[in-house]
């Protein structure tokens, strides 16, 4: 089965597609025409390598994590994303979008975040390339991240808050969605997970496929060989962990491990972990699987990772789940945080809280002592350190 693309009306399986009002479908129809064949030219592609090598500062290293493998009796890589200019995985989309957006004759960019890293790298990308960047985010998540908000606005983002709902991720989205609606012509929505109607959670993939490329690169010069035995992201939406599977996912010998969001525990009422609590529904323009009530309402997703407090997931990782191609685990926000306390003082690396719950999978999961790992460090933990400082251990 070939699990990476989707079919062309945008379905994984049972999930994808597009559930959108009939004001963006001109906007959506137009994506879906010309999305393949404007990333895939060579002047696209001149354009997008060069910048992703001389601005944005890849290849990121696959880094041989030697204290942390001593202490788990097993050989741990981690890919480097939070090496990348603004500090995560988001650049590699948000440059592609903003990039494709501006071959496609749009003026104006607006975009979701929860964590703030999309958020500063849609309007790193906008600076850039001179062009207007709204920037929708929940309250709570601009009180939790506010060197990111601040980034945004140096950058020259207007950054509005959501004070709808839970004033998080999800609530960011829909105010995205709404802009969206009302300024079609001139708008491009910079997505930045692998969520969506299609063909967003296709095009969020492929900008993120450069992650398992360099990592099947990198882990041959290593050690001779391109596929490790294990891969582990963190997944909220998805898109570190669709880039970090990408290049893998038709690999049988390859097992790929997600760690999702357990906030105080997946039957605390406060959580994320949606392949635990989630069933088949409607969210944000694609058919997935979504927290919710039996009538349909959305329940409130919980997370200390503002990243990963999102009531869903991408089509592309439910496909994944339920054709049991990718194990999935429950992280609850005690484990993340000992996670990142341990690599920061085994490696001298502060995590993302988000990565951190792609490292507590080590905790969870026994591993040979030859089994090779490679865990996506999907970005820096600097606008994290309020929430660290309150937990220090």
């Amino acid at each position: 089965m070939n699990y990476k693309n989707p079919d062309k009306n945008g379905y994984y399986g049972e999930f994808g597609g597009a559930f959108i009002p009939e004001m963006l479908y001109p906007n959506v129809e137009e994506l879906q025409k010309n999305y393949l064949e404007i990333i895939e030219s060579e002047d696209f592609q001149r354009e997008y390598q060069d910048l992703l090598k001389n601005y944005v500062g890849r290849a990121t290293p696959l880094y041989f994590a030697k204290n942390l493998s001593k202490k788990y009796n097993t050989k741990i890589y981690l890919k480097r994303e939070d090496l990348n200019h603004t500090g995560a995985h988001k650049i590699n989309n948000a440059l592609g979008q903003v990039l494709l957006a501006k071959r496609l004759g749009k003026s104006r960019i607006i975009a979701e975040t929860g964590a703030g890293q999309h958020g500063v790298a849609t309007a790193t990308a906008c600076a850039l390339l001179n062009l207007e960047c709204i920037v929708y985010m929940g309250e709570i998540d601009i009180q939790r991240q506010a060197p990111n908000v601040a980034r945004m606005k140096m950058l020259g983002a207007e950054v509005i808050p959501s004070t709808s709902g839970s004033k998080t991720l999800k609530d960011a989205v829909n105010e995205a969605l709404r802009d969206w609606i009302n300024n079609s012509t001139t708008t491009h929505y910079v997505i930045g997970s692998v969520v969506g109607p299609h063909p967003f959670p296709d095009l969020v993939a492929r900008f993120q496929s450069i992650i398992s490329k360099e990592i099947k690169e990198q882990l041959y010069e290593h050690i001779g060989r391109e596929n490790p035995d294990f891969v582990i992201a963190c997944v909220g939406g998805g898109s570190n962990a669709a880039g970090a599977f990408y290049h893998f996912v038709n690999e049988k010998n390859v097992q790929l491990i997600a760690a999702e969001a357990g906030g105080f525990g997946v039957d605390s009422g406060k959580s994320a972990a949606t392949t635990f609590l989630g069933t088949l529904g409607v969210l944000h323009g694609s058919k997935s699987l979504v927290m919710q009530t039996k009538d349909g309402q959305v329940i409130e997703p919980h997370s200390i990772s503002a990243g990963l407090d999102y009531p869903g997931i991408g089509p592309f990782h439910a496909h994944l789940y339920k054709e049991k191609r990718t194990e999935f685990f429950s992280i609850n926000d005690d484990e993340a945080l000992k996670s990142a306390f341990e690599l920061t003082k085994l490696e001298g690396i502060i995590p993302a809280l988000e990565s951190a719950h792609a490292l507590a999978v080590l905790d969870k999961k026994k591993f040979n002592e030859n089994d090779i790992i490679v865990i996506c460090l999907s970005g820096r933990g600097d606008k994290d350190m309020e929430t660290y400082l309150k937990n220090l251990q």
